[in-house]
């Protein structure tokens, strides 16, 4: 039986937490413990860019937009299933007809840094804007905000399309800017935003903190805590040990420290599963000179024992992927074209001309992804493959296949990825589409048939057809030997049982709506 005895003192000894609590010094209460000022949360990862046009998205990049910026809607969930709420911003917003959106803001809220009042034109700007950011794709549906006055209009889409309000408007892709703020500098930015307009400020420190407090020229509904400390603690098991030292109120675990929970949880505390839209593989490059022969890609498909990596990686609790679509949407595969099966990746190679392969396997510095590599090279290894695994940190990994980020791209060779995903399964094809070649379409492949489909999903409304759409989809990607699809991850938290948390369905933590009950 697991005793939960680790002391504050033992656990402020180990580093990987003890810098970011420093940092925050004495001014901030260090616990939100249970009805206090302050809640104490965990980012597993640093931050890249708020800018909501031009960032990796996800947490914690989304985490910290819905603390200090408008959105006309969150996401909610009424009996289970996934919805969207009206946020503080808005005094309506509903759809009048298939196409149109109808939306009014309340007035009076402020811009930081004198940009004056929120209204109708800062909506409008922010969604013509997302047309052309990286994020497009979950603007293909979107054509216009037609502005009433000042805190009124309507969007108007193109097509109809009924997960706009969940998919697009809830994400972090329906953050809404200051116009005047983000044209005074440039038009983009990172993580200094040049105003918000939100219940908290912020403020942070790399590698250590995120740190919210309220603030004082808002006039919407208050959120329960005053200060919010998101520490960034991005080795696993420190904040699994955070969590048991008092030190976190709420931290993402591992499938270890989850199925460890499952058997004896720490005292006073509770399990949330966020949900399993997130789909991991593991890419190769396609006009990489090593792996240009489809051959060759197609025996690492076969090499690879993705059951094996389940067990040693996850512990079980990971689901086994087919695809790119996540568990209870239209067109999720269960089976691929491929199987584990050495002796056919070895004829492959033999018949492709190829011995003595050596190649540079890149994964984030995450224990589960570190172990999934480690079994890859293990399972490369039977197959006379040679592989090296490269541990990266958050900032490295996301930049080396992203042709404006310098030349990394060329080099590039295999790589475990994982992305998230949202309620409708249209949005993962996004990031594959020709368009997307040198910025997310790392495997670096484009297919005529792959783009007519694309928009043949978002406008189909029959749920049979669509998902006919998206399994052929994910065929045509299987085809060209560049996926070897791992594990739709569940994203767990662990909480104390009086924390009521909100997430969203990706698994982002939603801070404003965390309180104590």
């Amino acid at each position: 039986m697991r005793r939960f005895s680790l002391t504050r003192r033992q656990f402020l000894s180990t580093t990987a937490f003890a810098g970011a609590l420093g940092a925050l010094g004495s001014t901030v209460p260090l616990r939100g413990a249970f009805g206090a000022a302050a809640l104490n949360v965990r980012f597993d990862g640093e931050l890249d860019s708020i800018d909501p046009g031009y960032n990796v998205g996800g947490s914690p990049d989304n985490d910290v937009l819905w603390c200090i910026n408008p959105a006309l809607v969150h996401f909610a969930y009424t009996d289970g299933k996934l919805t969207w709420r009206q946020t503080a911003y808005v005094d309506n917003v509903g759809q009048t007809d298939p196409t149109h959106i109808d939306f009014t803001l309340k007035p009076g809220f402020q811009w930081t840094n004198g940009f004056g009042e929120l209204t109708a034109e800062d909506v409008a700007y922010s969604y013509d804007r997302m047309k052309t950011s990286e994020w497009k794709g979950f603007f293909e549906a979107f054509e216009k905000v037609d502005v009433k006055d000042k805190y009124s209009g309507t969007i108007v889409l193109n097509q109809p399309f009924a997960p706009f309000m969940t998919a697009t408007l809830a994400s972090g892709t329906g953050i809404i800017l200051s116009q005047k703020a983000t044209e005074s500098v440039g038009g983009k930015f990172t993580t200094d935003m040049p105003a918000t307009c939100g219940p908290y400020l912020y403020d942070w420190k790399q590698a250590q903190y995120v740190r919210f407090k309220r603030n004082p020229e808002w006039t919407g509904a208050q959120p329960y805590f005053d200060d919010i400390n998101a520490l960034f603690v991005t080795e696993d098991e420190a904040a699994a040990l955070a969590y048991e030292a008092g030190e976190l109120e709420c931290t993402k675990i591992t499938s270890n420290a989850y199925a460890r929970y499952l058997k004896e949880l720490p005292p006073d505390s509770k399990i949330t599963v966020a949900g399993a839209l997130q789909y991991m593989w593991m890419g190769m490059n396609t006009e990489h000179p090593k792996l240009q022969d489809i051959r060759v890609r197609q025996a690492i498909q076969h090499a690879i024992d993705v059951e094996s990596i389940i067990q040693g990686a996850y512990s079980g609790t990971a689901e086994h992927s087919y695809g790119i679509v996540c568990p209870g949407l239209p067109g999720k595969r269960n089976e691929s074209t491929f199987s584990y099966d050495p002796e056919k990746a070895s004829e492959l190679l033999s018949a492709a001309g190829v011995s003595g392969l050596e190649l540079e396997l890149k994964t984030l510095n995450q224990q589960e992804r570190v172990l999934a590599a480690q079994i890859i090279q293990a399972n490369l290894a039977d197959v006379g493959i040679t592989v090296t695994v490269l541990p990266l940190d958050d900032g490295p990994f996301w930049d080396m296949g992203q042709e404006s980020k310098g030349d990394t791209w060329k080099d590039l060779q295999i790589w475990i990825m994982r992305y998230g995903a949202g309620a409708d399964p249209y949005e993962p094809f996004q990031w594959f589409k020709r368009d997307q070649v040198g910025i997310w379409n790392w495997e670096r492949w484009s297919d005529d048939e792959f783009e007519d489909l694309y928009l043949k999903g978002i406008a189909e409304t029959d749920v049979d057809k669509r998902s006919d759409i998206y399994i052929r989809m994910q065929e045509i990607m299987e085809d060209t030997g560049a996926y070897v699809w791992l594990t739709h991850e569940p994203e767990v938290f662990v909480h104390r049982d009086t924390l009521h948390a909100d997430f969203a369905p990706s698994g982002e933590q939603q801070l404003l709506y965390f309180k104590n009950v």
